[in-house]
């Protein structure tokens, strides 16, 4: 029987609201090395997004080979296989493999080619051995395929779906032809599963290509591959029902989106061809993520909610902050209204999202006729505006600073 742990997406290196994410990084690392050794894993499975960046700092590149050499030497027998996802430089994630092979340490980032422009599957296929160097089982560790890493369809052009697909079915079936089939296979995969969920935030982070034509279906998994440890979306969840395909989710919140779902790990046993006991390890919080309010309420009212917060504490690292704000009328001195309220608070200011009142418009002007547009004058045109974005007509105050401004506009020269 072998043990494995799957996780993904540590993107170390991520400046979060410009933060440095340093310590929070170190201590998971350290947290998993625990982990490895109390659940007595065989086979550590990271599933792409080791990096944020495709050129990350030197401390997140020290922070990564440091915990390589200390998981291979706390446990011994464990072997290591890992896949460049799309935040991560290939060539640069296996770049030190000479030097990692006699530590177990597997990673596959580059798609290569032979001298006749063709793929060779076998690059994709892992051994897994115990202890004792007897074969137990494969593993198929297909990378972030990008369009130019898909295989020859004889001149005729595919989508990136099934480019993605045909992948996985022609690498299983290389298995079929030329592995032992008595083996069993665990699979690898960094990609967008079709109807996986998705944060907001995390949306726009890991975009979807070609208007969401990236979607893998589960098809493109052999059914009797007996895992598939799947990586690039953050939240941990089972796809297309099937308990044997899953993303691990990411071990830390990358966003304000992610923080209402617990991150965690992913352990299961491989017995023979049986799957089972998959479990969640739920990885502990360094680094709260908070907003204020939950929903978005007037500035005075904001502020004096902040006002409540407590005040500094040495003993815990002081969380990450997003503000919510309702606005009816432009604020300029909104930033300093909130940094000012928050000297000495327990928190760190990483995000204030502002809401409109009137939230349904799309601040465009609809004019019926072009030459309605020519009536209008200056201040038509700010007014008019202001009422589309803040649902209320604006003060006089505001009028006169307007023209104010426009007619200093012009008598620049």
């Amino acid at each position: 029987m072998l043990k494995f742990l799957h996780t993904a997406d540590w993107h170390l290196g991520q400046m979060f609201q410009n933060y440095e994410r340093f310590e929070e990084h170190d201590v998971f690392l350290n947290w998993l090395k625990q982990i490895i050794v109390q659940h007595e894993i065989d086979v550590l499975l990271i599933s792409g997004d080791v990096f944020d960046h495709a050129h990350p700092n030197i401390r997140s590149v020290r922070a990564w080979y440091q915990f390589l050499s200390d998981a291979c030497e706390l446990r011994r027998q464990l072997q290591i296989i890992v896949i460049a996802g799309n935040h991560d430089s290939a060539i640069r994630l296996e770049s030190p493999q000479p030097l990692l092979d006699e530590n177990r340490i597997r990673i596959i980032g580059v798609v290569s080619r032979d001298e006749n422009g063709e793929i060779p599957l076998e690059q994709f296929w892992v051994p897994i051995k115990d202890e004792n160097n007897q074969l137990k089982a494969y593993c198929l560790a297909i990378p972030f395929l990008r369009m130019g890493d898909f295989l020859n369809n004889d001149g005729v052009s595919i989508s990136y779906s099934e480019g993605v697909e045909k992948m996985y079915l022609s690498a299983y079936q290389y298995y079929l032809d030329y592995l032992d089939t008595n083996i069993p296979v665990v699979a690898m995969g960094h990609l967008h599963a079709l109807n996986a969920e998705v944060g907001e935030d995390e949306n726009n982070v890991e975009r979807q290509i070609m208007g969401g034509a990236e979607n893998i279906k589960t098809s493109s998994f052999h059914p009797d591959v007996q895992y598939v440890a799947l990586g690039h979306i953050h939240k941990s969840q089972r796809i297309g029902g099937k308990e044997h395909i899953r993303y691990s989710g990411s071990p830390i919140p990358m966003s304000f989106s992610e923080i209402n779902y617990r991150h965690r790990v992913l352990t299961f046993e491989l017995n023979g061809r049986k799957v089972q006991n998959i479990e969640d390890v739920f990885v502990p919080i360094h680094t709260m993520m908070i907003q204020v309010p939950q929903k978005p309420i007037p500035l005075d009212e904001v502020l004096n909610r902040l006002s409540q917060l407590e005040d500094t504490r040495p003993d815990t690292a002081a969380p990450y902050l997003e503000v919510k704000v309702l606005l009816t009328q432009p604020e300029p001195t909104l930033r300093f209204s909130i940094e000012n309220v928050l000297k000495g608070k327990h928190v760190k200011l990483a995000k204030i999202s502002i809401t409109k009142s009137n939230s349904d418009n799309n601040n465009e002007l609809i004019f019926e006729e072009l030459k309605e547009l020519e009536q209008l004058n200056p201040n038509d045109v700010f007014e008019r505006i202001f009422v589309r974005k803040f649902n209320t007509a604006p003060s006089k105050e505001l009028n006169d600073l307007f023209v104010q401004a426009y007619e200093e506009a012009q008598n620049i020269d």
